[in-house]
């Protein structure tokens, strides 16, 4: 426990519940029905509406071992490759085997994947998958077909929700346990400002980072939140620079910045070819998968065929479907390059790799607890271990579903603890001084730090170039001298926003900095090969001055997250898959 929090006003209400989820995504939604199904009084907080997170904007599916001929076993397979030897293989094969109930599940809660003229589920291929097992909805829309259904059930099962709220700080008590969050609501509504939700359960639901880039395909949210607060907590944090860079990003000019739109790896699963601007493919001979290969081995592909031409992008070629397979396939993404002047029915698409999933997070055990009790993490935010080095394609989706029941399975299962009642916790109690906050300006200067010294391709120099440059933006922050004409943040979201956004950038720099080797997603051009020395995790917290501090785990098996326990894979043998009363079938 560190103390550590964002400077803000002092908590103006509270509410008070058995459990607190940050985070309205597949993750989120989840745990928070199988908890409010179980009878406990389950509170959602989401920092925009409860169908504005990265869940909706997924494309290609979601990965499981749904069809004929695949096994759990072979998903496992495809897996661990991707995971270059990373994976905590007792997580993977939770999920593998987990997944198709959990799919079957979803259903039943009401989400409609695209079936074929027998009725079946219609399965397809993406990136490093040997068989089809991509169950997808609307062609291209998964995620917003999966957000719908989640967010009626929630609505339907009047869970109480609090929309357009930035959380802040965790809530704990002497001893270090979680008693709830402070947050900050935009906007009216019955709740204003700054107040507190009091529970002895949080569930840390709330995305990936991809803001820290100047160039990624995440919605604006996604600034890293739910890692910030966790270190602030004293949680520890693993694997945080692996940061996967999809590979087909609709290319919008050199220089542009925002969230980007994503051409889903299902156009390449269904045939479609990486071509340079001669029209050469230059994927064959690469990988035995060509354009199916791992997303870091296309994406390195991609970066290294653009710089041997001196080009600012590559081609995706998908000319051959006609116009009705991408009317009818994929109507999102021929939406979307259509309104950037691109018809891909005629020509090809052209793209180039931007920040898209954050392998690593909070560090989890495979019941979703972290390093500070009564605090879980799921989904993106979190590092459950699954995705090792570099996440396989449409894995996300499923890690969401299954890791959320195995939380809910333990808040349900686990002792009830007393709700923290009594006045509103006092933000300003005794401890070290609040986290200067870096002005709203600072966010944009952050992402052009990242992206030129900790982008697709990174160095020695170029990470300690990025590392001195945010430690000068942090010194510029706490600078309270009124020397140099700096204006004070006032507190904010924007202001909060980018004092996150530092914090994550900050650790993820330090981890990228020790780990001198190519291993997944994270391509270091001074270490191009791959060195087993470096076969584990770096794990960091931060001390009570934010200062990272990086540890090296014995082996790729991740320590238990509490001293004491027993293995993960002990752990796992007893834990009910979900909760007992939820549907098997749909």
């Amino acid at each position: 426990m560190t103390g550590i929090r964002l400077a803000a006003p002092a908590p103006g209400w509270a509410i008070d519940a058995d459990v607190v989820v940050v985070g309205s995504g597949v993750a989120g939604l989840t745990t928070a029905l199988r908890c409010a199904a179980a009878g406990l009084a389950t509170v959602v907080v989401t920092k925009a509406r409860l169908d504005d997170g990265s869940t909706r904007w997924a494309q290609g599916g979601i990965a499981a071992a749904l069809g004929e001929g695949d096994t759990p076993e072979q998903h496992l397979d495809d897996t661990l490759v991707a995971g270059a030897g990373l994976c905590d293989e007792t997580a993977v094969r939770a999920l593998v085997t987990e997944g198709p109930g959990a799919v079957r599940r979803l259903i039943g809660t009401g989400a409609h994947f695209d079936t074929t003229d027998t009725g079946a589920i219609a399965l397809t291929r993406e990136g490093g998958h040997h068989r089809r097992r991509i169950a997808h909805a609307g062609g291209d829309a998964t995620g917003a077909e999966i957000s719908r259904a989640l967010v009626e059930a929630v609505r339907s099962a009047a869970l109480r929700t609090i929309e357009n709220a930035l959380v802040l700080d965790l809530l704990t008590d002497a001893e270090g346990r979680t008693r709830g969050v402070t947050l900050h609501v935009m906007g009216e509504g019955q709740h204003d400002g700054v107040g507190a939700v009091r529970a002895p359960a949080v569930v840390l639901a709330t995305g990936g980072m991809g803001q820290v880039f100047s160039a990624t395909t995440n919605p604006p949210v996604s600034t890293g939140d739910g890692v910030a607060l966790a270190l602030r907590a004293g949680a520890e944090v693993s694997d945080l620079e692996f940061v996967q860079f999809h590979p087909t990003v609709l290319f919008l000019g050199a220089g542009s910045e925002g969230q980007q739109p994503l051409v889903s790896e299902a156009v390449r699963g269904e045939g479609a070819h990486l071509v340079d601007a001669s029209g050469n493919r230059f994927m064959l001979g690469q990988h035995e998968l060509a354009e199916l290969a791992p997303r870091d081995i296309v994406a390195k592909a991609i970066t290294r065929q653009m710089h041997l031409q001196g080009a600012e992008h590559m081609y995706l070629d998908a000319r051959h479907f006609g116009a009705t397979m991408w009317e009818q396939r994929f109507p999102t993404i021929l939406a979307a390059c259509r309104t950037h002047g691109i018809d891909p029915v005629t020509e090809p698409i052209p793209v180039s790799p931007a920040a898209h999933y954050a392998s690593g997070g909070v560090r989890t055990d495979l019941r979703g607890r972290t390093t500070v009790p009564g605090l879980y993490a799921c989904g993106e935010v979190a590092c459950t271990g699954v995705h090792g080095a570099n996440r396989l394609a449409s894995n996300s989706l499923l890690e969401g579903l299954v890791f959320a029941e195995r939380i809910a399975a333990d808040i349900v299962d686990g002792p009830r603890a007393a709700p923290l009642g009594g006045s509103v916790p006092e933000a300003h109690s005794e401890g070290p001084p609040a986290v200067p906050l870096l002005t709203a300006e600072s966010r944009t200067a952050i992402q052009r730090i990242m992206s030129r010294g900790a982008g697709v391709i990174r160095s020695a120099v170029g990470l300690a170039t990025a590392a001195g440059e945010l430690e000068a933006l942090g010194r510029t922050a706490a600078d309270t001298s009124g020397d140099g004409g700096r204006k004070d943040a006032e507190p904010g979201v924007e202001a909060w926003e980018a004092t996150n956004l530092l914090l994550v950038s900050q650790v993820l720099v330090a981890a990228a900095r020790e780990r001198e080797e190519t291993r997944g997603c994270h391509w270091r051009e001074d270490h191009p090969e791959r060195d087993d020395a470096w076969r584990r995790h770096l794990v960091v917290r931060v001390d009570r001055d934010l200062r990272p501090v990086v540890r090296t785990t014995d082996s790729s098996a991740f320590p238990p997250v509490r001293p004491g326990d027993p293995a993960d894979s002990a752990l796992s043998a007893g834990l009910p898959n979900h909760p007992a009363d939820a549907p098997e079938e749909p």
